[in-house]
């Protein structure tokens, strides 16, 4: 049902939904986003909730919030500053209004703003009362009580009731941004199937929502978003985790291989065993091991039987897995460890976003012990590098870190389903002569690969471990020239993996006085900075953003050579710009670094460049 109030059409827009940990805001979010996706519109969206279960009600630590931004353009990050701020109570007016534009839009439940709530928010005055908000167009909308009058019939306790003021706040929104609510409903008839009462509940709360923004006269006029023009195909929202489990599958399928994940749960990552182990259908194997090092060494006992094994975990978890990635390392077996990073040392901010463990990837082992690095950049392409991180893995038979962090785990983005056939394929290292002409280091001579064989496969039983071997024969030795020779072998053959990589790519300006670097998941904001610098005429900026770290693509000097200087811009306090600076050294680097557990913004991107180039504001 199309709003009948005036409407005006924006290229994108921000909305973020607010309020405490049990009121609903992340699955409000998430059927917005949908509801969004459905109408053709890019998207990228951030969740923001505390560690606790549940922290105190009302209180501004216990604010749990939802941010999309939608567009009919491409839209690479969940926005800067919002539109649209949904809050709840006073707590999450209180945590968010700093994040909202002036003359934005505030859609409140004023039930909530009441003196108990007001005090947890430290508010002494009522600010949708008092002068505080004039800035913005403030709908004060009842949605406790109107939510209970529309339930009142219905068998339900005063908790479900009360729970479901969420969907009224959807029903506000959809009808500000002209949004059909039918198939939120035919989603709530297949999600409470069998539960009558809660479909009614849910229907009935989205539609007085819907009929009180149709039907009062705060509200501003109807915003149109039109469709994103994408590459046409099947698509779906996707969050980071979700992605980087069928990236697993799909790099499975297409090298004939079982897959096995071997795991102990751990905040943000614990949704890819939850999504690999929904895949038996798919001839997935999982085991969710007593502890991190269980699980890595199973991953490295399933990868010597001939499975393409992963393990994934967080910061914590790598310090665990340590001691046995060395072991894969020695042993050139094909592992996949992936890090989805958040907000440490030690437990930190769990639920927050952070860049801080390049370092222990790259070089976080004893011993000499080089590795495979990758990092992905969006929630949709952790698909990709998830699959890459595997066909790596096996090609090279040399353990891999996939980087991810808590902002693309649980971020979400559309991701258009590939066919199989487009993904590149997987030439795992296989061995066709004699058993009499083979030896368990015996390699291939371009890349240096070791052959991958089954260790019960009649005529080539073997046995490798954590002691140095022999050069092609494998056995035990001590002697110290065959160590050091091994050391150079393991450390070439990652070097030589840059001949594989694909180039590395410059947007905007190919050459000139600043080249801005980022990698991983800093890549939507400075992307959409460096889109708008070119905009407003800069045309000495170049950008080039790096999801293969170690090794770093065969072109990386040639870039650099082409600018004055390189701006390094990360999550965390210079850990890229260290590596760049000891592997690269011959360039003028500047650092842009921020530590707030939070993503950088569009806005301060654009701010450290001008600071860099001198430009007065």
């Amino acid at each position: 049902m199309p709003s009948t109030k005036t409407k005006q059409t924006m290229r994108k827009a921000v909305v973020r939904f607010s309020g405490d940990s049990g009121d609903g805001m992340q699955l409000t979010g998430e059927i917005f986003s949908q509801s969004s996706g459905s109408a053709g519109n890019d998207l990228t969206t951030v969740p923001d909730f505390p560690a606790e279960i549940r922290a105190p009600q009302g209180s501004i630590g216990g604010v749990s919030s939802f941010q999309i931004q939608i567009g009919g353009t491409e839209i690479y990050t969940p926005g800067d500053k919002v539109d649209v701020l949904v809050v709840m109570n006073p707590a999450a007016l209180s945590a968010n209004l700093k994040f909202l534009k002036s003359g934005g839009t505030i859609i409140a439940d004023k039930d909530n703003f009441n003196r108990k709530f007001l005090k947890k928010a430290d508010y002494e005055e009522n600010p949708l009362e008092d002068s505080s908000l004039d800035d913005y167009q403030v709908v004060a909308a009842p949605a406790t009580s109107l939510t209970k009058e529309a339930l009142k019939d219905l068998d339900l306790d005063m908790q479900s009731v009360t729970r479901s003021k969420n969907m009224f706040a959807l029903g506000v929104v959809y009808h500000l941004f002209n949004r059909p609510i039918e198939p939120t409903i035919d989603f709530f008839e297949k999600k409470f199937s069998g539960k009558p009462d809660l479909i009614q509940a849910n229907m009935r709360a989205l539609k007085a929502g819907y009929y009180y923004a149709e039907n009062t006269d705060v509200l501003p006029a109807s915003i149109v978003i039109p469709p994103a023009n994408l590459p046409k195909g099947t698509y779906r929202n996707i969050d980071g985790n979700t992605a980087i489990a069928w990236g697993a599958l799909a790099a499975a399928e297409k090298s004939g291989r079982k897959l096995s994940l071997s795991s102990y749960p751990i905040t943000p990552a614990s949704e890819i065993l939850h999504e690999v182990s929904a895949r038996k259908d798919l001839g997935a194997i999982v085991l969710q091991a007593e502890d991190e090092i269980a699980a890595v060494c199973a991953a490295i006992g399933a990868a010597y039987a001939g499975n393409l094994s992963i393990t994934s975990t967080s910061g914590p978890g790598i310090s665990l897995k340590t001691e046995a990635m060395g072991l894969a390392v020695i042993a050139e077996l094909p592992l996949v460890v992936i890090n989805v990073q958040r907000s440490g040392p030690s437990t930190g901010l769990p639920t927050k976003t952070e860049q801080a463990d390049l370092l222990q990837a790259l070089y976080g082992r004893h011993g000499e012990a080089p590795i495979v690095v990758l990092a992905a950049s969006s929630p949709d392409d952790c698909f990709y590098y998830s699959y890459q991180a595997c066909r790596l893995a096996m090609e090279h038979m040399t353990p891999v870190v996939l980087l991810s962090d808590s902002y693309l785990a649980s971020g979400k983005s559309p991701w258009r389903i590939p066919d199989l056939g487009e993904l590149p394929d997987i030439t795992i290292p296989e061995y066709t002569g004699t058993p009499e002409e083979w030896a368990p280091y015996l390699r291939q001579p371009e890349y240096l690969n070791r052959y991958w064989k089954v260790p019960g496969e009649k005529g080539f039983e073997h046995r490798i471990g954590g002691l140095e071997k022999e050069d092609i024969s494998g056995h035990l030795t001590y002697d110290p020239e065959n160590h050091e020779k091994m050391v150079q072998i393991r450390q070439k053959k990652v070097d030589l993996i840059a001949n594989k990589l694909p180039k590395q790519e410059v947007s905007g300006a190919q050459s000139g006085e600043l080249l801005v670097v980022g990698w991983g998941s800093t890549y939507g904001a400075i992307n959409s900075a460096i889109m708008e610098l070119l905009e407003e005429g800069y045309e000495n900026i170049g950008f080039t953003h790096f999801n293969y770290i170690s090794p770093l693509p065969g072109n990386t000097a040639e870039i650099f050579d082409r600018f004055d200087r390189v701006l390094v811009c990360e999550l965390n306090n210079g850990q890229f710009v260290k590596y760049l600076r000891s592997t690269l050294p011959d360039y003028e680097y500047v650092q842009f670094n921020k530590n707030q557990a939070q993503p950088f913004f569009t806005s301060e991107i654009k701010s450290k460049i001008y600071k860099t180039l001198e430009v007065e504001l």
